[in-house]
């Protein structure tokens, strides 16, 4: 019996490997390369196809990668010890460098149109509920600036800046179950 288990979890490893990479999530394109998350890292790889290089390494969770408007820097929602920032790295590769620094999760959304600043969701100002909302912060970092939007939680801006597509509430509610109203809370 030990031998037919043995067969079968060499199989079921041969089959997987076969398959290839899986799981490529959140991928952001500019003019020439793609980046996306694959095992809690960030990667890079042409546009047109060739080899993925990982961008970041580190412990903790990156995600949610967008390229600048001119293809040159990443953004990106970097977790380490349990809190969720603002990051900055070169498309290039380099030292990812920290642009937020408050205790609750700032969750990148993009770019401004015009490059300036990065935009990112938080809950920063909500009392007694962190409510998201759109904030910006310069790539050289200082603060962050409040947009006019009352409740965003995903979204991004469109390409003159003068209006926004987004999500007000998220999508997932620890109290969804055994409740009729949808997503609505108790």
């Amino acid at each position: 019996m030990p031998f037919a288990f043995a067969i079968a979890f060499l199989f079921a490893a041969a089959t997987a490997a076969a398959q290839g990479t899986r799981l490529l999530r959140q991928p952001t394109v500019s003019a020439s390369q793609v980046a996306f998350v694959y095992a809690s890292d960030i990667w890079i790889a042409p546009k047109d196809g060739g080899d993925a290089r990982r961008l970041t390494a580190f412990q903790g969770v990156e995600e949610w990668p967008r390229f600048s408007p001119d293809g040159k820097w990443i953004a990106f929602t970097g977790e380490y010890g349990g809190n969720r920032d603002v990051y900055l790295v070169a498309a290039e590769g380099g030292e990812p460098r920290r642009l937020t620094w408050h205790p609750g999760d700032d969750d990148v959304q993009g770019w401004t149109p015009d490059g300036k600043r990065i935009v990112f969701a938080s809950g920063r100002t909500g009392v007694p509920v962190p409510f998201p909302t759109f904030w910006t912060v310069s790539p050289d970092g200082g603060m962050p600036e409040q947009l006019p939007i009352p409740r965003a939680w995903r979204g991004s801006l469109s390409p003159d800046g003068r209006s926004a597509a987004y999500l007000a509430a998220g999508l997932s509610d620890l109290e969804w179950r055994n409740y009729r109203g949808g997503q609505a809370q108790p």
